[in-house]
This record gives C-alpha cells, sequence and structure tokens, in this order.
C-alpha cells in the first residue's frame, strides 16, 4: 500500500509543478559571458597609476569648469591698483603686471585647454578613422592619394606646421566670422576657431596611418570574406565588421593625444598666434610672465607645472589603456 506522502511525490500535476519552477532556484547558477571592455576596464582598474592620472585630470576638470565661476574676480578684470601682488588670503597666486587674479586666469587657461585639446581630438579621430578605413580597405588609387597626403602632413614637424597654419588662416577666418555677431562680440571664440582648425589639420595624419595598418591586417579575415560572399557593402563591411575589430589602438592612441594637443595648444598661445589676451592660456600666460621670473617666479611657474601635470596624466592613462587593451601584456 503506497503511503499518502509517497502518493503526493507521485503526483503528475506536483510533478509538473516542479518541473516548471524558476531556474533562479537551482544551486547551479550560469556564469556571466565575459566582455572584451569588461575585462579592459577591469585591468584597467587595476593599474594604480593609471587610475592616478584619472583622478587628477578629473579633478582638473572639475576645478576648470566650476572654479572661474566661484571665483570672486573677473578672469580678465584689470586693477592697476593691484599689480603683480604676492600671494596672499586675498589672492592666492597673487595678480599679474595688469591686476588681475592669477589664480583665476590658471582656471580659465585649464578650460581652455581641455576645451580645445578633447574637440581637436574627437575631430582628428573621427576624420583619421574613416579615411584610414577607407584607404586601407579599398586599396588602389584611394589609399595613394589619401596617404601621399598624409606623408605630406607628417613631413613636417607639428608645431611649426601649425604655426604656418594658424598665421596664414587667421585674416580671412577672423575677418569671415567678424560678420557673425557671437564672434564680433566674443573675439576670444575667434582664437578658438583659428587654433580649433589648424590643429585638427595637422592631427589627422597619423592617425589615418594607424587605422590604415589596422584595417589591412583585419581585411583577410574570414568573417570580412564572408559578408563580402553575401554582398555587403563596403560602407557595411567597414563600420560592422572592421572598424569594432580595429578601435582598442586608436582609443589608446587618442588618450595619448590629448596631452599632444595640449602641449601644441600652449605653445601656439606662448608664440601669440593661438589664444591671446585677454583671453586666458596656459601658453600665453608663460610667454607674458617670462621677463618677469625673477621677482615673480610663481607666475612662471604655476601655469607650466599644471600643463606639465595634465600631460602627465594623460600619459599615464593612454599607458593604462594600453596595457588593459592588449591581454597579452598581463603577466
Amino acid at each position: 500500500m503506497i503511503s499518502s506522502e509517497n502518493q503526493r511525490s507521485l503526483s503528475p500535476a506536483r510533478s509538473v509543478a516542479a518541473a516548471a519552477e524558476p531556474a533562479s532556484s537551482s544551486p547551479f547558477r550560469t556564469a556571466r559571458p565575459r566582455s572584451l571592455w569588461r575585462d579592459a576596464m577591469n585591468r584597467f582598474a587595476r593599474n594604480k597609476i593609471a587610475i592616478g592620472g584619472a583622478v587628477i585630470v578629473a579633478v582638473l576638470v572639475v576645478i576648470a569648469i566650476i572654479g572661474p565661476f566661484i571665483s570672486p574676480y573677473d578672469y580678465a578684470r584689470q586693477d592697476y591698483l593691484a599689480t603683480n601682488l604676492s600671494p596672499s588670503g586675498d589672492h592666492w597666486l597673487g595678480t599679474d603686471a595688469l591686476g588681475r587674479d592669477y589664480l583665476t586666469r590658471l582656471m580659465m587657461g585649464g578650460r581652455t585647454a581641455f576645451l580645445l585639446s578633447l574637440w581637436v581630438v574627437a575631430i582628428t579621430t573621427i576624420l583619421g578613422v574613416l579615411l584610414g578605413a577607407a584607404a586601407g580597405y579599398l586599396g588602389g588609387w584611394v589609399d595613394a592619394v589619401i596617404m601621399r597626403v598624409g606623408d605630406a602632413f607628417m613631413a613636417f614637424p607639428h608645431l611649426l606646421l601649425a604655426l604656418f597654419f594658424a598665421g596664414a588662416i587667421r585674416p580671412p577666418v577672423a575677418k569671415w566670422l567678424a560678420n557673425y555677431d557671437v564672434f564680433r562680440e566674443n573675439s576670444y571664440l575667434v582664437d578658438y576657431a583659428i587654433v580649433f582648425g589648424a590643429l585638427s589639420v595637422v592631427g589627422w595624419s597619423a592617425m589615418a596611418r594607424l587605422m590604415r595598418a589596422q584595417i589591412m591586417m583585419l581585411r583577410r579575415q574570414e568573417y570580412v570574406t564572408a559578408s563580402q560572399a553575401i554582398g555587403a557593402s563596403n560602407w557595411r563591411i567597414i563600420t560592422r565588421d572592421l572598424l569594432p575589430n580595429a578601435i582598442s589602438p586608436v582609443v589608446v592612441t587618442a588618450t595619448a593625444s590629448v596631452a599632444q594637443v595640449m602641449v601644441l595648444e600652449s605653445s601656439l598661445s606662448f608664440f601669440g598666434i593661438g589664444v591671446r589676451p585677454p583671453a586666458a592660456s596656459w601658453g600665453s600666460m608663460i610667454g607674458e610672465n617670462l621677463t618677469t621670473w625673477q621677482h615673480s617666479p610663481h607666475l612662471l611657474a604655476a601655469p607650466a607645472i599644471v600643463l606639465a601635470i595634465a600631460a602627465l596624466a594623460f600619459n599615464f592613462i593612454g599607458d593604462g589603456l594600453n596595457d588593459a587593451l592588449d591581454p597579452r601584456r598581463q603577466q
């Protein structure tokens, strides 16, 4: 005779109900699929130097954004009764030869450096990736034209070429932009546009050459051949198959390029061709105080030190991303 407990255990309804129980009640859980980018970020998070660089950049960006708003002084306001003041409780970094608060100008110089550098790197990366991908995949005369133009740009030092472009395009560009009220009322925007254009023209060739090399290495892969076999367009193959697999070195190079562009922008401003006073730039601040370093060394040292720290921090981030996105570097 079957007991009542055994009857309940053999009940078809209970068996069906047990089979319909959610899988979450099982003691065995399915492992989450691993992601290339998740693994890379985990490796990046373990790199203390790269994290330190990211923290420094984040602090500098926050100071550059909110600093001028909370400062009691206008970065362009001149006070001829308070010129060349030493650092004090009222002016933490003193004032310059025109009586402008130096800390406020230093923070505004950071805003200029980060704004122009990030925009220039974004444009040069997009332009270089598209042109390099087209040259590497299509080949032929497209490759020849793009690479020869890129070689012409790379034949000159970037600083000299940027100085030439900035000096050559300033008169016509300034005259054209003067037709618009926003540029006429804010003259510093003209300087921003000129520096942005000059550095964008100079910087795309290196990124294009890097992307071309990546695409030429990947275009013989089986998945590319399969896409060609089903009749996929060149644009779809480049954007869906090739670019996602070649983006890692682009991310590393773009991050490291921010430091280079930041130094180039400061160099243009140092020579008086980039962002000019009353707008603030670390390069122009260094150039303005070259003759006063003997009695006011902090006016020269402050922008130079902050520029060096920012460039070094971006290089640390670039090195960390390079290690994180290349699994072969794991020890």
